[in-house]
């Protein structure tokens, strides 16, 4: 018999291509997992590398209390940049405070009590060095939406104000049990394109509220929703007060001005934050002269001096208006959550430094437990006070603390100066602070990057411009969970092919010039393999196979050989993925089809070996990579012809 020159082997075919991890105990197999999920930024390791029980101590408590991270090295320095802000931002606190107090239907002073406590509180609790706590437009327009119906702020206000501090408690307990938990990624199921949506909506819904004020008009509807606040305001033409209408202009073109100025010139950033007060201390002065609440212009009235008083025994914790606080507190605390985490994590990227979730989480929930008690409602971290507070120069959260001392100054000694304030110019105030929440340009950048987010982001805004609030939220988190659905039940499965004059294998339709092997499909699976996309993916991998075999017959090719499975993108499975492969191995081993697993990890190793898939399979088609597979099987291919072409 002749001697044949038979082609080496490229890879070992002695031992499994990829090696089975060693078995480990379930204990610490479910221990490492819950370490992944819950504390993935080892937040105990600066505890853990400290010698001596004293300094352990130390710094956990320089963990669980911010402030002492920063306390002993602070500086002059820092103390007069903090000064500066914590002015400045509260120039900007004081009348966004009484409006947005008003948009909430609540008293005005509480909007100034929500800018006193929990800014104490976040000063010692907070993470962020740049956010300013206090009240928000979208939080302050949940309020009325959610529990209004309950409890009709005009009919029973004082029903109104405590279901408010009790959602405010409920929302509270719910940021707070988030951090403890450590769930922080709850937050990221919101996506940014629903939260863009959802604030654009929601911005609009303020402004188109604000029409009430600005043309003085007694009543107006409860309804958020365009249609219904058209219909108000076109309804009661005739009740439409020129003089607040012109006043209330004045004051909105003087806002805008200043906010393009300040864009204009960065250095002026104080003009714009001072506009707010100077707009407020010039209308009262200019009704005050003119009496205008003879000419219809309504005025704020006596608000009452002194620091908060206490609000604890105001907590309804009992049936049957409990359960809608509930509600409104989880919503709120969420939505809250979203934009102030959001905002801090901005910031502290433009800065470079680190911003725990979980350690906001706790800061905000405790922020709104304590303030609930001393009649505060919802607060966060607004962006528009967090931006005068990092264009102030602040240095530390400690800028929190000086605002809060500026608003209790202004709660005992000022609160008589603000009895002409009038109500339009609290309107225009609202109005200038919403044009800044709507986000064009990110919208415009979802649109060309993509165009299913976009999508989410305008049904997002549409369901809170035209029916309300609630069905806006909901349609923001539905969209939010339907795509991280999509994305894991319907994982992509690309066809790789071999790059010229290369071993790499790329993905043949971005690659142009990556070529097929022949008898080999290489399929690249980009998802973890799981019960929710099993039969998804049992189908698409039976549909390349088929649509590959019909090519190849169309074309008069090399026979199908080999299905190489690139799992290096598949960071787990589950049971029903290993009864995949091995579904998949019995129907190609009846075509005569061997089935080939190329990079899996050591998880899926383990679970393929426990659950004796990689004996069907063998071995020997476990590879490292892609190009060992297939030069592997055309090796076979080959040795398989020789062999033929002999006998």
């Amino acid at each position: 018999m002749p001697v044949v020159d038979v082609p080496e082997t490229p890879v070992a075919t002695g031992a499994p291509r990829v090696p089975v991890p060693p078995a480990r105990p379930f204990l610490h197999i479910l221990g490492a997992h819950l370490r992944e999920t819950f504390f993935p930024d080892d937040p105990f390791r600066a505890v853990a590398r400290e010698d001596g029980h004293g300094r352990r101590a130390v710094a956990a408590l320089r963990y669980l209390f911010p402030c002492l991270q920063w306390l002993p090295c602070y500086t002059l320095g820092a103390l007069r940049s903090d000064l500066i802000a914590g002015v400045t931002v509260a120039s900007l606190a004081v009348p966004q405070g009484i409006s947005y107090a008003k948009l909430a239907d609540l008293p005005p002073i509480m909007g100034l009590y929500s800018s006193f406590v929990p800014a104490l509180v976040y000063a010692v609790m907070g993470s962020s060095r740049d956010l300013a706590v206090g009240t928000t437009a979208v939080g302050s327009l949940l309020f009325p939406a959610l529990l209004g119906k309950e409890a009709p702020p005009a009919e029973n206000p004082e029903l109104y104000m405590h279901l408010a501090f009790t959602a405010t408690f409920f929302a509270g307990v719910f940021q707070t049990g988030l951090g403890i938990l450590r769930l922080g990624f709850v937050v990221d199921f919101l996506s940014q394109a629903a939260i863009v949506g959802f604030m654009g909506g929601a911005a609009t819904v303020v402004c188109l509220q604000q029409l009430k004020g600005l043309l003085g008009l007694q009543h107006f509807t409860r309804a958020t929703d365009v249609v219904a606040v058209m219909r108000a305001v076109f309804s009661q033409t005739h009740h439409w007060r020129w003089e607040s209408l012109v006043l209330g202009c004045c004051c909105l073109i003087f806002l805008l001005m200043t906010r393009f100025f300040s864009k204009r010139r960065p250095r002026l950033f104080w003009v714009s934050a001072a506009a707010p007060l100077a707009s407020l201390v010039v209308g009262s002065i200019f009704v005050y002269l003119i009496h205008g609440q003879n000419h219809g212009i309504e005025v704020i009235g006596n608000l009452k001096k002194g620091i908060n008083p206490s609000s604890a025994k105001s907590l309804i914790l009992s049936p049957p208006h409990m359960m809608v606080a509930l509600k409104t507190g989880i919503i709120t605390g969420l939505i809250g959550l979203a934009e102030g985490i959001a905002v801090g994590r901005s910031f502290a990227m433009s800065k470079n430094y680190h911003v725990d979730n979980n350690k906001e989480m706790v800061a905000f929930g405790l922020a709104n437990i304590v303030g609930s008690c001393t009649s505060c409602y919802l607060t966060t971290g607004p962006f528009s006070r967090s931006a005068v507070n990092v264009n102030a120069g602040c240095k530390t959260a400690m800028s929190n603390a000086v605002m809060a001392v500026a608003v209790a100054v202004t709660l005992l000694f000022l609160t008589p100066l603000f009895h002409y304030t009038p109500l339009v110019v609290l309107s225009a105030i609202i109005i200038s602070a919403m044009l800044g929440v709507f986000d064009f340009p990110a919208a415009v950048r979802l649109w060309k990057v993509d165009k299913l987010d976009f999508c989410a982001c305008l049904g997002a805004c549409l369901g809170v411009v035209l029916d309300n609030i609630g069905i806006g939220l909901s349609i923001a988190v539905g969209i939010s969970v339907v795509r991280i659905l999509l994305f894991v039940a319907r994982p992509r499965t690309t066809a790789l092919g071999k790059m010229p004059n290369s071993t790499m294998y790329r993905r043949m339709d971005q690659y142009a010039m990556a070529e097929s092997v022949p008898g080999v499909l290489v399929l690249q699976v980009d998802a973890p393999i799981f019960f929710a996309n099993a039969s998804y993916l049992r189908e698409r991998i039976s549909r390349w196979i088929n649509e590959e075999e019909e090519r190849i017959k169309a074309t008069c090719e090399q026979s199908l050989q080999c299905v190489v499975l690139d799992m290096g993108a598949v960071a787990g499975i589950d049971t029903s993925g290993t009864k995949l492969i091995e579904d998949l191995s019995k129907s190609l081993h009846m075509k005569n089809i061997q089935i080939a697993l190329a990079n899996p990890g050591s998880e899926v190793m383990k679970k393929l070996d426990m659950s004796k898939v990689l004996m069907r399979i063998d071995d020997e088609w476990i590879f490292q990579k892609v190009g060992d597979a297939c030069d592997y099987t055309l090796l076979n291919c080959k040795i398989a012809t020789v062999q033929h072409n002999i006998v």
